[in-house]
């Protein structure tokens, strides 16, 4: 919106690498620069991206500006009956999930709320709702059954669901997940979808509620739709997921996958020693792994208020070139053990002081080698509150 309140409308056409892609916005148009770019996928499937500013994923963000953001997706939230339960879809909107869950918690003092997370990881013994998201690179998903009886009563009692992605596009994997959840509580009652930017377009929007067969809303801080013709040689590169339901991938059970009724806490005491040993002027990213997202934005805010100029990020399993919004890349193995590549992007060795690299896994050979590349140090998190540095050799 404008001084006078009025929408301001933007239509945009890039030349991509991969094809032609137009944009048009009838909503955030004024917070554009501000909250996204556009990049190339790897992907024949899709062969753009949206790369959000205020996500901590491909693009390095202010830990207090990422909270911000969290706060107002939150407040987009209507009143509705409860309890709610929050799911975060993997891999890239896990952090965001887990962001707004907390900040509707802090918003709503006494309400009971569910935090889930979607993951590309079998962790437990427990039953599962397994989806695709189609247009990913790594398609397959899974929702776990929370492990508790509390969290499983909350699960089976939710009024609401929320649903928190970076981005919605056809709304399609929403209405899949949404069934699978309304088959285990048919008692759900109403949908919110809280993503960054909606590109579904308005008829599409409006007609969220027919689809779902459930009261449905939107809240996003960009809204518009777009085209994309691909161009005559589509880069696509290998498969981003090998799934093994075999494999122990390292996945941790104590961040959100089974469940979660309160806000993580923050380790003060380790954040108090690193803000110790760092310079003034000196800069400090703080990198999450994968899906594990949170812990690092939690990290980097406590170094922020302790007067450290902090940004954060997180590695990825998504291959895009470098081109427009993605300026470098670094690819190494990844940590959870796939034999695929991850990247981190738009950081540049010796760009940073200090960089910190929070993590779920044990740490491995792909990880040691990832902090040498960085120069970085390792913080292996057992739980939230058991945090151990790991030397790297």
């Amino acid at each position: 919106m404008n001084a006078r309140g009025d929408s301001l409308q933007l239509c945009l056409r890039r030349e991509l690498p991969t094809g032609l892609l137009e944009v048009e916005l009838h909503q955030g148009a004024d917070e554009l620069d501000a909250l996204l770019g556009f990049a190339a996928r790897a992907n024949a499937k899709r062969g753009f991206l949206f790369v959000s500013k205020v996500l901590g994923k491909h693009w390095p963000v202010r830990p207090q500006r990422m909270l911000a953001i969290h706060a107002r997706l939150a407040a987009s939230v209507p009143e509705a009956p409860g309890p709610v339960l929050f799911i975060a879809m993997a891999e890239t909107a896990v952090g965001l999930g887990q962001g707004v869950f907390e900040a509707w918690l802090r918003a709503h003092p006494g309400r009971e709320a569910l935090f889930l997370q979607t993951t590309r990881y079998r962790v437990g013994t427990g039953p599962i709702i397994e989806f695709e998201e189609a247009h990913s690179h790594a398609p397959r998903q899974f929702l776990h059954m929370p492990d508790g009886a509390h969290e499983q009563a909350l699960l089976l009692a939710a009024r609401t669901i929320v649903l928190v992605d970076d981005e919605a596009s056809t709304g399609n994997t929403f209405i899949n997940l949404t069934a699978a959840c309304r088959g285990l509580n048919p008692a759900l009652a109403r949908v919110h979808l809280a993503v960054l930017a909606n590109f579904m377009g308005a008829a599409a929007t409006q007609a969220l509620t027919a689809r779902f067969g459930l009261p449905t809303t939107m809240g996003a801080l960009l809204a518009g739709e777009y085209r994309f013709a691909p161009g005559e040689c589509p880069v696509d590169a290998a498969p981003a997921q090998r799934y093994d339901a075999r494999a122990e991938r390292g996945a941790s059970t104590a961040f959100g996958r089974l469940g979660s009724t309160r806000a993580l806490r923050t380790p003060e005491a380790l954040a108090d020693r690193l803000a110790a040993a760092i310079a003034p002027l000196d800069k400090v990213l703080v990198l999450g792994t994968g899906e594990f997202m949170h812990v690092s934005t939690l990290l980097g805010a406590a170094l922020e208020r302790r007067g450290i100029e902090v940004m954060v990020q997180s590695t990825t399993r998504s291959p895009i070139l470098i081109w427009g919004a993605i300026g470098h890349a670094i690819g190494f193995a990844d940590n959870y053990g796939e034999g695929i590549p991850n990247f981190l992007y738009n950081v540049a060795p010796g760009q940073y002081q200090h960089v910190l690299v929070c993590h779920e896994t044990p740490a491995g050979d792909a990880l040691h080698a990832f902090a040498r590349a960085l120069n970085a140090r390792l913080f292996h998190y057992h739980t939230e509150d058991d945090v151990e540095e790991v030397p790297v050799r």
